[in-house]
């Protein structure tokens, strides 16, 4: 269950960060709403997953998938451009949450 509530504080905070370029500094309504309650959410459901999970395994893995996912969504729909080394960049984020997953003895399976 602590996994599930991680994958939910990920896509909220995706969907919160993804929104606030829309909020034009917090002038217009509805992205704000999304912003505000985009991370309340993900503060909620990231705080149920230290109930089992170790905060930095945590902290690691949302932040870590969160940067490659808003990363993706600024390519794709804000047109965002990225250069050799920030696609090395993003490729060792994803290494590094792939090897806390598959080998860190810290993860509770």
């Amino acid at each position: 269950m602590s996994y599930l509530y991680l994958a939910i504080a990920i896509v909220a905070e995706v969907v919160a960060t993804s929104a606030l370029k829309s909020t034009e500094s917090f002038t217009r309504l509805l992205p704000s709403v999304v912003v505000v309650v985009g991370y309340a959410t993900a503060f909620f459901c990231l705080s149920l997953t230290l109930r089992v999970l170790p905060v930095g395994i945590s902290y690691a893995i949302w932040s870590g998938v969160g940067i490659v996912l808003v990363t993706a969504i600024a390519w794709f729909h804000h047109g965002q451009r990225l250069d050799l080394p920030a696609l090395i960049g993003l490729i060792l984020i994803i290494a590094g949450v792939a090897v806390i997953n598959l080998f860190s003895k810290s993860v509770a399976h």
